[in-house]
């Protein structure tokens, strides 16, 4: 590769950002450049081979429309089990860093990517589409009124700290074929006003994916990767007035970093995989002052493993 190669491809690394390669970025043409297909189809899920572990039975799943996947089998060395692009790279490249990560996606996909908002339009230039799935949320309801959402939060022993704090949302996603699948999960907005979702089978996002910021003190700052964590903690911690800023996906931690910033007390609670770990290190450098809170499930990858444990 020539240094002129290597600097067209720094060059698109600083045009895109996480978050255009998360929202454009398609995971099965992404997978397909790297020489992965789907084993079967599966209504509107494509199921592979495991690219991350060996396996005889397709169980890696990928719902494209949502840009979101889930591996169903064993675990893998990253440790991380599912989400969107950037966290299939991140375990796909295990172990390079989140930065490294980007770099390695621009190289495969970059020169496909549309071109950024703020560079100027001529004529002679098109901007590719960006294909956003067509969903509607229905309703929104308090939780208690769906058994399998009441269910999924008692098991991960976050009922009562969910209280006031996450709804029932019910949506469905419509094809090209104009082709309804209704759905339900539990949920919580981020800064943005899109849907967090999660249930027994699904995690993902109806709109675009962005930081939750709960209000509290004004000084004083927690960060979790995940909600359900954060309910995690709150159960052992329902005192607590801290500001709590939930990542909802570690592709967003450059963002958080810039918010924690303006925090005179800073302490994270990161899972204890690759993902996490690196997040801890990028945000260590950043605010050097920041304290590390995962020692407070020292022998589980993150808090909700040591509360569902314990209990």
């Amino acid at each position: 590769m020539t240094h002129l190669q290597i600097a067209n491809q720094m060059n698109t690394l600083i045009n895109y950002n996480a978050q255009d390669i998360r929202d454009q970025v398609s995971p099965a043409d992404f997978l397909a450049r790297l020489g992965h297909h789907p084993a079967y189809k599966s209504g509107k899920e494509l199921f592979y081979n495991s690219m991350l572990r060996e396996e005889r039975t397709a169980s890696f799943c990928v719902d494209n429309q949502l840009g979101v996947w889930y591996d169903h089998g064993g675990a893998n060395p990253s440790g991380i089990k599912g989400g969107n692009i950037i966290d299939l790279a991140l375990a796909y490249w295990y172990p390079l860093s989140f930065r490294e990560v980007l770099q390695k996606i621009t190289e495969i996909i970059g020169n496909q990517l549309p071109v950024k908002d703020y560079l100027p339009e001529t004529k002679h230039r098109k901007r590719s589409p960006v294909k956003i799935p067509h969903y509607e949320i229905q309703e929104v309801k308090e939780l208690g009124g769906n058994p399998a959402i009441t269910e999924y939060l008692q098991s991960r022993k976050v009922w009562r700290a969910s209280q006031g704090r996450m709804k029932e949302v019910y949506y469905f996603v419509e094809d090209q074929k104009k082709l309804r699948k209704y759905f339900f999960a539990a949920g919580w907005q981020n800064e943005l006003g899109s849907w967090e979702v999660r249930n027994l089978y699904f995690k993902g996002c109806l709109g675009h994916k962005a930081i939750s910021l709960i209000p509290g003190d004004e000084h004083s700052l927690v960060l979790f990767e995940g909600y359900i964590n954060y309910l995690s903690w709150l159960t052992e911690h329902p005192l607590e007035t801290s500001t709590v800023l939930i990542l909802n996906s570690i592709s967003l931690l450059e963002t958080a970093i810039r918010k924690a910033k303006e925090y005179t007390e800073v302490c994270f609670f990161f899972d204890h995989d690759l993902g996490g770990q690196g997040a801890s290190i990028d945000l260590k450098k950043a605010i050097p002052g920041a304290k590390d809170g995962s020692h407070h499930y020292l022998n589980y990858n993150d808090y909700n493993d040591k509360l569902r444990a314990e209990k």
